[in-house]
């Protein structure tokens, strides 16, 4: 199985997880065309997919989607309260309604060999979710879009084998930087977005002897840096032991092109 970021930040996000023929996408936040470039990069398919994994209804993460599915019509899988959100936000022509298959934000899937948990996140959306995906002994996880994590964000992401998880932005950045004073608040809020360093209190809590690889994800382009984030988390992170003794390494996701998909 494979974790592979097309696209991760505030502009716009799409995961993919699966093997070399089938597997998900984890939001639609970007252009079918970059879509597809992406996955035709690693020699992927749309036609392969299994469905879509929507997190929840913010643009960064449903831009794409309406285009997406008129062209390739497949199941998308997200909770009720989001589903109506799409529909309201979305130009949905030429969509069928069937395709679309409502979750609890606490819930467990199993479709042909991937087993997908969703859990819920802190975040000002009408009922956000993230998502775990395991396939035989392999499993990988994605969290982003909270601004603050707790026990159970804890307990889905600490078996995993690779994870992507939220770094979003530098406080003093955000703190200065040309924002509305609103806008400054919502972001360092509960239900905001985690900062480079909450980012790795998350991965303190999660590192474990499984855990090889972690993406930092969902970089602001305004508030962040990738050298900013992947320096202050692996500061932050050299006084985990653990860290130090397992060897897990740590990588950006680019903001706007696909990251070098992660093998688990």
């Amino acid at each position: 199985m494979q974790l592979y970021s097309i696209a991760s930040g505030s502009s716009g996000n799409c995961i993919y997880v699966g093997d070399d023929e089938k597997g998900f996408l984890v939001d639609v936040g970007i252009s079918l065309k970059r879509v597809r470039e992406g996955l035709c990069e690693q020699g992927l398919s749309l036609d392969r997919l299994e469905g879509i994994l929507i997190t929840h209804e913010h643009s960064d993460h449903i831009a794409g989607l309406a285009a997406l599915l008129r062209k390739h019509p497949m199941p998308v899988y997200t909770t009720a309260d989001t589903i109506e959100k799409i529909w309201e936000k979305c130009n949905m022509n030429n969509i069928s309604p069937d395709i679309f298959h409502s979750i609890r934000s606490v819930d467990e899937i199993e479709l042909d060999q991937y087993m997908i948990r969703s859990f819920p996140i802190s975040h000002d959306a009408v009922d956000p979710v993230c998502y775990t995906i395991e396939s035989g002994s392999s499993k990988v996880g994605i969290a982003t879009d909270m601004g603050v994590y707790n026990d159970m964000v804890i307990e889905h992401m600490s078996d995993c084998d690779a994870v992507l998880i939220e770094a979003n932005h530098d406080i003093n950045l955000l703190q200065v930087g040309p924002y509305p004073y609103q806008l400054k608040l919502r972001i360092l809020g509960d239900k905001g977005h985690l900062s480079n360093v909450a980012s790795a209190g998350l991965l303190k809590e999660v590192v474990n002897r499984r855990l090889k690889k972690v993406v930092l994800g969902h970089l602001s382009e305004q508030n962040n840096f990738p050298e900013l984030a992947y320096n202050t988390v692996s500061y932050e992170m050299e006084s985990s032991r653990s860290w130090k003794e397992y060897g897990t390494e740590l990588v950006v996701a680019d903001r706007k092109k696909p990251t070098a998909p992660i093998a688990v």
